[in-house]
């Protein structure tokens, strides 16, 4: 029987069970998952892509757990009296505030590591790193790690202060964290400062919290451990680089001269040692690799410094994800052979400890994985090539937004029905949605969309107030990367403090928080490490994702729960675009066999110069409306509201367990179903069509002067867009026809309806005519001249020496049946003979290139010129190309000069014939 309630275990106990996929098959397993990574390794041949699944065992933490386990069940032999007096204190049932078994197993293991007698570690072998003893905790996002490192220092100081003379304890401590956000928020681990975690959490006995006080503590970010040179300053005293002994006496202030230094390094993923690469990869490093590189060279330099000068006891490091990512020069995916705790995300949600993400397991497009899993990856092939995502351009930012805004605005209703029950239940802070953004330039777009209440009125700024906030990333890294003494930019310290207190209802200023009323964040790549708002209950990718540890840690900002009373109640957060599974990814290398290939030369030959064939060179049209349109329906396509296109429904589902490959409905926890209702109730298909209307008018008289006859146009316009809504938009599958709000339907309707509204020539309104190149007037089949190393065939028909064919099958039955039919005098491929016409889509200007030309003699000998699309499935795009070349057609044939044209287009070469016969008569 399936089991609704994904949680399995109790946050306070040891897990005793795990779901598990047999064959697809969600199963609950007795015991505890064992410790271990998976690596998905990618491999491909000419022909076929294969997929190898792993799972790698973490052997060192599976060993010491047992080791643990036996030694706790024993009453922790060896330790010292002040760390059997904490553990005691820690493992109390009476306790008011339990700690988390997770919790207490990381603290545990660093004690046992350092306490218990050596016949317990025999067998246990840790690297050093460089010298620099290191024992990273895994423990997932939300699952309390401050505390584990404020229990850490009470175990390591307050032994220090009973017994100075042993030296695996330390009285001073160094924490070191990658930002400012993370650095304010370790305070807490100060035992002096109010509300610190020795009190809150009760982590020390009674009477021992003023002993602790007597440790020697420094909170420290990264950035401080560059070194200082002051050889090109113009100071008359110039000492250079800094020696080790001037770095540790700068970095180490809070210290004074202390030795066998405790270091914590939080969000310790950051921090470690590069391997080297060589030129030829170092030049395929993204920026953002390069900077992670820099960053934790700068890290672990430091650490090497201050264990040079003042002995690091041990470093304890803390993170969700301690792995080696790209560029780092070793096996992306791979944690840091220093792991000796790991209490991942699945058991932390298997122990009701973190929110549920939830993600879309189906839709109705029909597609094989939900077009909102792998949002970017379906953006990006869904543009045309001159819009799409490469690695030497970012995608427009406009067409990411139209193709994202389906996914934008099913997400936004779900969070307005959350929203809803917030206000139901009288919280304090409203639930956020979090937009993660590829760029600068996306977020402020996508910032600006939600921010005009183009989404949803409760997310608009204005009468709401700022609701809709945006993140910048580069103010917060200049915040962030001020060195003590130097005055940070204004805008960016305010920035910081509101995101900081997005969800809070207090701070350390008067008034309310200013991110306390935050209900929408727009963020570009992903918010810092360290943000604890607990009230994010959706989040949006619109970005690429390279890693699953990347994945891990922009869901890890939406994990922190709600509520911490019930543990047996799931609490969600639904996620879009974040294609996780949990599973860092290892690509092998793969091998291809170039094979030579011959080269044709594709070019005009003189002896058939009676073959050419010209063509004006059309760039844009002039339309001179005055008083009077017309469009005629006939021979418009039509438009197809589908949700296989964009789907309408969405169904979601927990992400629970260690699932390979695409999500599915199999598994524990229950289904819900996202729609866009909330959208559609506000966006009313009444307006939409007046904005339709209102936006082809603006385009039909754009001039100033001419605004008095936008009045008499307008009409005329809303009539036409109510009648295409009428006999041309087919609405699929029960689609709700508010769907045509959103901008990707829009767009289409109003560049369609641009290309075929015309003057009305009855009326005495001017006829639509082209716009000639002024220095390339005609176009000729004389100029083609290329080499290629795709087939060809030979032609005799053609001025041009041979047919190139992309699509062998088609091309080469249509350029046979050309050369036999009796009233081709010539044709031409379309390749390299620079034949286009202009179209717009997207709102974006586009150039189209039909198949072919053809010179065409009618029966009464009088010829007429053809262009020739052969198309199989069309899709939208291919219908507004249409549109355009009969726009092109009519144009061209109204100039009068350049002959007579026919636009045709053949969908299937077999009766390729027919068709041309039919067109030209």
């Amino acid at each position: 029987m399936l089991v609704d309630n994904p949680i399995l275990n109790s946050p306070f106990e040891e897990p005793t069970r795990y779901w598990d996929y047999e064959e697809g098959q969600p199963v609950i397993k007795d015991g505890r998952r064992p410790a271990g990574y998976y690596l998905k390794a990618r491999t491909a041949g000419p022909q076929t892509a294969m997929l190898e699944e792993e799972f790698v065992p973490l052997d060192l933490v599976n060993k010491i757990r047992e080791r643990m386990r036996d030694w706790r069940e024993r009453g922790y032999p060896g330790v010292t009296p002040i760390t059997r007096q904490l553990l005691n204190h820690w493992n109390r049932p009476d306790r008011e505030r339990k700690l988390f078994f997770c919790q207490r197993e990381a603290a545990e293991t660093l004690i046992w590591l350092v306490e218990a007698p050596p016949a317990e570690k025999q067998g246990i072998t840790i690297p050093k790193d460089n010298g620099l003893t290191r024992y990273a905790c895994k423990m997932a996002t939300g699952s309390g790690k401050t505390v584990v490192m404020g229990m850490v220092i009470a175990w390591q100081v307050l032994n220090k202060l009973a017994n100075p003379q042993l030296r695996q304890f330390s009285d001073a401590v160094l924490l070191v964290c990658p930002n400012l956000t993370i650095r304010e928020r370790l305070q807490v681990l100060l035992p002096w400062k109010p509300g610190n975690y020795y009190e809150k959490f009760d982590l020390v006995p009674r009477g021992l919290l003023e002993r602790l006080q007597q440790g020697r503590f420094e909170i420290t970010n990264w950035h401080l451990f560059q070194l200082q040179d002051d050889s090109r300053s113009r100071s008359v005293v110039q000492r250079g680089v800094e020696s080790d002994t001037a770095f540790c006496r700068r970095v180490l202030k809070e210290l004074g001269n202390k030795q066998n230094i405790l270091v914590i390094n939080d969000e310790a993923h950051h921090a470690y040692r590069p391997a080297p690469l060589s030129d030829e990869v170092k030049e395929q490093l993204s920026e953002e690799e390069i900077k992670e590189r820099e960053e934790a060279t700068v890290w672990v330099s430091g650490l090497d410094r201050i264990n040079a000068v003042r002995r690091i006891n041990f470093c304890a490091d803390f993170s969700a994800t301690p792995f080696y990512i790209k560029g780092s020069g070793y096996q992306e995916g791979t944690p840091f052979p220093w792991v000796v705790s790991d209490f991942g995300l699945v058991d932390a949600i298997e122990s009701g400890i973190v929110k549920i993400p939830r993600v879309p397991v189906d839709d109705n497009t029909g597609m094989l994985i939900p077009k909102y899993f792998r949002l970017w990856e379906t953006i990006n092939q869904a543009l045309p090539a001159s819009e799409r995502q490469t690695a030497r351009r970012r995608a427009k930012p406009e067409s990411v937004l139209r193709e994202a805004e389906g996914a934008l605005v099913t997400l936004a209703s779900e969070w307005k029905k959350t929203f809803d029950e917030f206000q139901k239940c009288r919280s304090p802070v409203p639930p956020v949605m979090i937009v993660v953004c590829d760029n600068t330039d996306l977020s402020k777009l996508v910032h600006e969309h939600i921010a005009r209440g183009k989404v949803l009125r409760e997310l608009e700024n204005g009468q709401n107030g700022e609701v809709t906030f945006r993140i910048d990333t580069k103010l917060l890294a200049e915040a962030e990367a001020a060195r003590e003494g130097e005055t940070r930019a204004e805008a960016a310290e305010r920035l910081r403090k509101v995101v900081d207190t997005i969800g809070k209802l207090e701070w350390e200023g008067e008034g309310d928080p200013p991110g306390k009323h935050i209900r929408c964040v727009v963020s570009v790549g992903m918010l810092n490490e360290g943000w604890d708002a607990q009230n994010v209950t959706q989040i949006l990718g619109l970005r690429a994702f390279t890693s699953q540890l990347l994945c891990e840690q922009v869901v890890g900002r939406g994990l922190r729960r709600l509520n911490y009373d019930d543990f047996s109640e799931p609490e969600y957060v639904d996620v879009y675009g974040v294609p996780f599974e949990v599973i860092p990814v290892r690509k092998k290398p793969v091998n291809r066999t170039e094979i030579a290939k011959v080269s044709t030369l594709v070019r005009a030959l003189p002896q058939r110069k009676h073959l050419e064939i010209t063509f004006p060179r059309v760039e844009g049209f002039v339309v001179d409306v005055r008083t009077r349109i017309r469009l005629s329906l006939d021979g418009l396509p039509y438009l197809q509201i589908d949700p296989g296109s964009e789907p309408t429904e969405v169904t979601v589902k927990p992400a629970v367990g260690y699932r390979i490959g695409r999500p599915d409905r199999l598994g524990p926890g229950p289904e819900v179903i996202h729609d866009r209702n909330p959208f559609h109730r506000e966006k009313r298909l009444q307006a939409t069509v007046y904005e339709i209307a209102a936006e082809l008018t603006r385009r039909l008289k754009e001039k100033r002067e001419e605004w008095n006859a936008r009045h008499i146009l307008f009409p005329q316009v809303l009539n036409i867009v109510w009648q295409y809504l009428e006999e041309r938009v087919v609405v699929k599958q029960d689609a709700p026809p508010e769907e045509v709000t959103l901008l990707k339907y829009k767009e289409r309707i109003v560049e369609r309806l641009t290309a075929a509204i015309e003057p009305d020539t009855e009326s005495g309104e001017p006829p639509i005519l082209p716009v000639i190149e002024r220095f390339r007037p005609i176009g000729s089949t004389a100029e083609v001249l290329f080499r290629t190393v795709r087939p060809c065939v030979g032609t005799s028909k053609s001025h041009i020496s041979h047919v190139v064919l992309d699509a062998p099958k088609w091309e080469h039955s249509a350029a046979y049946q050309l050369e036999r039919m009796p009233e081709v005098i010539a044709y031409a491929r379309n390749d390299h003979l620079d034949f286009t016409i202009p179209y717009e889509w997207h709102g974006f200007r586009h150039e189209y290139r039909p198949d072919y030309l053809i010179r065409w003699r009618r029966n009464d000998g009088t010829e007429v010129k053809v262009i020739l699309e052969i198309k199989g499935f069309e899709t939208e795009q291919d219908r507004q190309k249409e549109i355009a070349a009969q726009r092109w057609i009519r144009a061209v044939n109204h100039h009068g000069e350049f002959g007579c044209w026919r636009f045709v287009v053949c969908k299937d070469p077999a009766g390729l014939e027919r068709v041309l016969r039919d067109a030209c008569r």
